[in-house]
């Protein structure tokens, strides 16, 4: 805002300035036409060394001058010597009102270079201050955006510790259990809990940092996700996955790919509140690959859509609006494919959709 004033300012006492000088121009060739004038009717008491003085004073304001015919008697400080060029010229500064008659001659004149340039120059100024307001505003956007991501990546990166001591506790429990009651049939599924928690973990802990992709089953994330979610979820609560007979190969982190298919589903599964069903379909589109997911939920409001990826914003009573800002974070950035909102209608249902190259 104080550049935006200052330029403003600028530009308004440039105005002033130049339309000053340009007064000051239309005097000095006023002086220089009754000059002219004086020469052309100089007789033997007429002191033709001032006049001559006043008339080569001008070296700066491109002067024309035209006879009672309109064609061109003289000419200074114009590059022009084109006799129809210069016509032109002088008609053009004829209809801009920079004219003075002297008798039967027509004395056309134009704006001096330097006050053309001044009179520009503010124009460029207020242009460079546009240019450093809008680079001051890419930074301090991106400064806010960094700011963010470090809040996100330390929140990540504490939750994994934190969980770490309690995981290695619960692993040791489960050990115990095993020798103890060796045929009982708990142990193995809270064996898969705690393994569970320790997946979580480790995606926390990859938060921030660069992972480790390699080629590996789309579909096999996918089944992965729907067992899990299956066991998990309400019977009224349909799961459906179509997937293509064939594997279908793409470079990525296992581990974080799943917490993004796993993120949606649980949020899918928010928006049925208890019963509706939930489709996942895998396409290949020539070198693309396309996931998406689609609830028969209550939808998202229009005017939400564009919020539902940014960092803390969440529709739900509980919940910090993290799951959609990180899953975004892990599909485009490092996986370098592309998230959003396909479709979306209340009391219908919606469809999020991953493209991957």
């Amino acid at each position: 805002m104080a550049a935006i004033l200052i330029a403003v300012t600028s530009l308004v006492v440039s105005h002033y300035l130049v339309k000053d000088l340009s007064n000051e121009e239309r005097k000095k060739m006023e002086v220089w036409a009754q000059a002219l004038h004086a020469l052309n009717t100089a007789d033997e008491n007429t002191d033709l060394a001032l006049v001559l003085d006043v008339i080569q004073g001008n070296t700066t304001i491109p002067v024309i001058i035209l006879n009672k015919e309109g064609n061109v008697d003289d000419f200074r400080n114009i590059n022009i010597k084109d006799t129809t060029r210069l016509k032109a010229y002088a008609l053009k500064m004829m209809q801009s009102g920079d004219t003075i008659r002297v008798g039967t001659q027509m004395v056309c004149y134009d704006e001096s270079t330097l006050l053309k340039r001044l009179s520009q120059y503010p124009y460029w100024q207020l242009g460079i201050v546009m240019i450093f307001v809008v680079v001051a505003i890419f930074a301090l956007l991106s400064s806010k955006k960094a700011e963010q991501n470090k809040v996100w990546v330390g929140l990540s990166k504490e939750t994994a510790h934190q969980l770490g001591t309690p995981i290695s506790s619960l692993m040791a429990w489960v050990e115990i259990l095993r020798e103890s009651h060796p045929d009982d049939e708990m142990i193995p599924e809270m064996d898969k809990d705690v393994k569970r928690l320790e997946r979580i973990a480790e995606r926390f802990s990859k938060i921030g940092s660069l992972p480790e992709t390699k080629d590996s089953s789309m579909n096999e994330v996918l089944e992965h996700v729907v067992d899990y979610m299956r066991k998990r979820t309400s019977n009224k609560v349909n799961i459906i996955c179509h997937t293509p007979k064939h594997d279908v190969i793409v470079k990525m982190s296992t581990s974080l790919f799943e917490w993004v298919i796993e993120n949606l589903c649980k949020n899918a599964v928010d928006a049925i509140e208890g019963s509706g069903q939930i489709v996942l379909t895998l396409t290949e589109e020539g070198k693309h690959v396309a996931i998406e997911i689609t609830d028969t939920g209550k939808g998202i409001r229009k005017k939400d859509i564009k919020n539902v990826f940014t960092p803390g914003f969440t529709t739900k009573q509980r919940g910090w609006g993290l799951g959609l800002s990180l899953a975004k974070r892990i599909v485009e950035e490092y996986h370098h494919g592309h998230i959003y909102v396909k479709s979306s209608e209340l009391g219908k249902g919606t469809t999020f959709r991953i493209e991957l190259s």
